[in-house]
């Protein structure tokens, strides 16, 4: 299951992006996703591991049909402050969702995949449910900030003592040994986490910028292998009836 936020994680979770710098790479963050995920009006989508809902947030008003679900109970509370009853949340595991196969057109995971104990499970379980497409959008090792996020944990206790930083060869390598050769598409963002600034914004938008190894936030977007949860069935063999000799037919005499 991995780490499950408790209430002062989650009070302290939305507080960060009060602070104008952490908004501005929440938003880039978003648009990552949001370009990924190209979100079509009358589609089913989850967000596994919702959180406090702000990932879910730009998507109330495109005529979606929205599912949440999250371990923690703390920050599905403050989920549905924000979302009201416009999203169906749900408490629960990303490794066992409560859902049948193939119940949505996607599903994304925004800053989930990091806490699960076993990620390529969660992966497996998210493409059983999503027919479409899969988006992760996780934390990148090999980005600068990240790098010093890591090296703070280390000295002040906060949330990046509990996360799995990725990489996209990682990914891949999951990706590749539970689905196959699957279609990848992947990009990143948030190259220049120290300069926020118009500028900064225009540059982040380049294909060629967002091809980069090294950007905060990896966007990857899967299409699905279609997968199906199977039961085993007991096999009831009936056992033949001895039936005599029906009358008239010839039978060999003995000599």
């Amino acid at each position: 299951m991995g780490y499950v936020f408790d209430f002062k994680d989650a009070g302290l979770y939305d507080a960060r992006f009060d602070q104008g710098k952490n908004r501005y790479c929440l938003d880039l963050e978003i648009k990552l996703m949001m370009d990924l995920l190209s979100p079509k009006r009358g589609q089913r989508i989850i967000d596994i591991g919702c959180g406090t809902g702000i990932s879910l947030e730009p998507l109330l008003d495109k005529g979606l049909n929205l599912t949440g679900l999250d371990p923690s109970q703390y920050m599905l509370d403050l989920a549905l402050k924000r979302l009201g009853n416009k999203v169906d949340l749900h408490r629960g595991v990303a490794e066992d969702l409560p859902f049948d196969d193939n119940s949505f057109d996607s599903a994304f995971f925004f800053t989930s995949l990091e806490f699960t104990d076993r990620p390529a499970k969660a992966i497996e379980e998210a493409c059983r449910v999503a027919k479409d497409c899969v988006i992760l959008c996780v934390l990148n090792r090999y980005a600068p900030l990240n790098m010093v996020r890591r090296v703070k944990s280390f000295f002040v206790p906060n949330i990046y003592n509990h996360v799995h930083f990725f990489s996209i060869w990682e990914l891949k390598q999951i990706l590749f040994a539970i689905l196959g050769n699957v279609p990848i598409k992947w990009k990143t963002t948030l190259q220049f986490p120290f300069a926020c600034g118009q500028i900064a914004r225009f540059v982040e938008n380049f294909q060629i910028v967002q091809k980069s190894f090294f950007g905060t936030r990896i966007g990857m977007r899967i299409q699905p292998v279609p997968k199906f949860r199977t039961k085993p069935l007991l096999l009831k063999v009936r056992k033949q009836k001895a039936y005599n000799p029906a009358s008239g037919l010839a039978t060999r005499m003995r000599q």
